[in-house]
């Protein structure tokens, strides 16, 4: 076989793999700009929580009070507390708490907090919440109107995930990240067989432990039917059986599957 032919063949290999699977773009699960820890707002990487909580609250409110970014803040418990006791806030519709250290009992104020009663978007990315915080999501009356849900990079396992699955709050769920949780078969069979879902556009399970079992039940559910977007890159299946699992999606709106 001629050097030339050679190039002639792998050429077209490449191009038929490019066309075929979604590359994979780690920079979406490293912040902005690809750099690891960094959020998806701009603001800085702090050495502490705010001097003035309440003050550092209200800048990073929106002129309107639906919006409240506070990614990266590191408020703690206490800045919690201060956020869930602020009647002010009662319209909220985006909460964005990204790196706030607010484990299970900060979530346990979030949730029982009278204030977010209209919250859509909720971003709790690497917070330590563990299986309980998800149950207290889960179970919780703010967030029966939840349109986003982002939860990289907790540790929330099967059990934190398959209380939010089961539950009605999940029902209007269009996005919902859950990579880097210890999540398993267990757990992703919860996923594709959970009624709540069927709105769900985009998945996002990077970086889990989801084995050869659970990724078939996702990409066969007949309950996800508007998911457009799915995301298995780095979960304990192989190349190969990764590519016969690809051909067997029969999820009927699927647009773009991103699985190694």
């Amino acid at each position: 076989m001629s050097i030339f032919f050679k190039w002639v063949v792998l050429a077209i290999a490449i191009l038929f793999f490019a066309q075929t699977s979604q590359a994979y773009d780690p920079s979406k699960h490293m912040g902005k700009g690809g750099k690891k820890g960094g959020g998806h707002h701009g603001y800085g990487r702090p050495k502490g929580p705010p001097a003035d909580i309440p003050a550092h609250i209200k800048e990073r409110t929106s002129p309107d009070g639906k919006e409240i970014n506070l990614n990266k803040s590191q408020i703690g418990v206490k800045g919690m507390a201060i956020l869930a006791e602020s009647p002010e806030l009662e319209n909220v519709v985006s909460l964005a708490l990204q790196g706030n250290k607010l484990g299970d009992e900060g979530t346990k104020i979030l949730t029982e907090s009278a204030t977010f009663k209209h919250v859509e978007l909720l971003n709790l990315w690497g917070n330590d919440l563990s299986e309980a915080g998800g149950k207290m999501l889960a179970d919780s009356a703010n967030f029966r109107h939840l349109k986003e849900l982002k939860l990289t990079r907790n540790q929330l396992g099967d059990a934190g995930v398959i209380a939010l699955v089961q539950s009605p709050n999940a029902a209007q769920l269009t996005v919902l990240n859950i990579d880097a949780n210890q999540i398993t078969d267990k757990g992703a069979i919860a996923i594709a067989n959970s009624p709540h879902l069927s709105n769900l556009k985009s998945l996002d399970l990077y970086n889990n432990q989801i084995g050869p079992e659970g990724m078939k039940a996702l990409l066969q559910s007949k309950h996800l039917t508007h998911l457009e977007n799915l995301v298995l890159v780095r979960n304990d299946v192989d190349v190969d059986t990764a590519l016969a699992l690809e051909k067997s999606a029969t999820l009927p709106n699927l647009k773009s599957l991103e699985i190694f």
